[in-house]
């Protein structure tokens, strides 16, 4: 990943425009970053808990929300490692600098494609409704997670080859990886953004011509889902864009620097914040994922009052009722 998306460069600010940006990094890293992290569990485990327990894992809605939540759990699960990183300076070695960086990596390209080709599947669901897109056999399933997934670790291999630890940092090698890994990924983000808008532009026309609610509630959250990962990684990637400027010296005023720097930051952290977002959509957007929510907290009160009392427990629906492909 680019160097800003490592908080390894916090503590080298430009010694003229040096200012306050330590101290708001230190802010962010000790108190935003374990906030996030403990959202990003609670929220995606919860998402976890509810797909497995009661959705139909054979449709490819509900198993790109499944992959969507464990990119978003991989991501905030090396939180605490650029946490102790900042602090405490790179103590892993060069091994595991290459290896986590190219984790972190993974999780950022694997929740673009999957936004993506979940966009895509839902534009096909909608625009030919007469295809047979919903079940699909397992070994096509297998087939389109294991792609993404390996699409996804291919993507990383420039950010594993040229990170490397140095003076108890872990950083790039050289400035031509790091620009080569910002223009990689604002390509990618650009293009997969680029299928997302004509998908939903698309989807939009279909829906003004159709009355079926439940296809407006499906897109109405997946939309909901992909303009907020856009409003989130949009700012960051272009100032990733500008930071590239720097690195090339076409910006060199000692204020437009020191601004630069704390977009960078701010961007920063909003982005990394986008791991937990997801799961507060769903409760606000599906439907039907409320229904399961509601269900599952009401079984989980059950069981505590019959371990307060002991006695003949209430019924409640012990197996999932089906009620669509897909769990908006």
């Amino acid at each position: 990943m680019p160097e800003s998306t490592t908080i390894f460069d916090y503590d080298q600010p430009s010694v003229a425009c040096e200012s306050d940006i330590l101290w708001l990094a230190s802010m962010s890293v000790t108190i935003l970053y374990p906030l996030v992290l403990l959202l990003s569990l609670a929220g995606n485990g919860l998402v976890l808990w509810v797909l497995l327990k009661y959705e139909n894992l054979e449709a490819f809605t509900n198993l790109f929300i499944l992959n969507l939540c464990l990119s978003d759990l991989l991501f905030s699960c090396l939180l605490p490692v650029w946490i102790t990183a900042y602090h405490r300076g790179w103590l892993l070695g060069d091994f595991f600098c290459k290896l986590l960086n190219m984790i972190f990596s993974v999780s950022l390209y694997s929740s673009i494609f999957f936004l993506t080709i979940m966009t895509i599947h839902r534009y096909l669901s909608v625009t030919r409704p007469l295809s047979t897109l919903g079940v699909q056999p397992l070994h096509r399933r297998i087939l389109v997670i294991s792609t993404v997934w390996a699409a996804s670790l291919l993507s990383s291999i420039p950010d594993t080859i040229f990170h490397q630890e140095a003076a108890s940092q872990c950083d790039y090698s050289e400035t031509r990886a790091f620009l080569a890994s910002v223009y990689q990924h604002n390509a990618f983000f650009l293009l997969s953004m680029g299928v997302i808008v004509f998908c939903n532009v698309q989807i939009l026309k279909a829906l003004l011509r159709s009355r079926s609610k439940q296809r407006h509630r499906t897109v109405r959250l997946i939309l909901t889902v992909v303009v907020v990962y856009f409003l989130s990684w949009a700012p960051y990637n272009l100032i990733l864009f500008l930071q590239t400027l720097l690195k090339l010296g076409a910006i060199q005023d000692c204020q437009v620097v020191h601004r630069l720097e704390v977009a960078v930051l701010m961007c920063r952290n909003l982005a990394f914040s986008q791991c937990c977002f997801n799961p507060v959509l769903y409760v606000f957007v599906g439907v039907k994922f409320r229904r399961h929510l509601k269900r599952l907290l009401r079984q989980m009160w059950q069981c505590r009052q019959q371990i307060a009392s002991p006695g003949p427990l209430p019924h409640s629906p012990g197996a999932f009722l089906y009620e669509g492909p897909s769990f908006y």
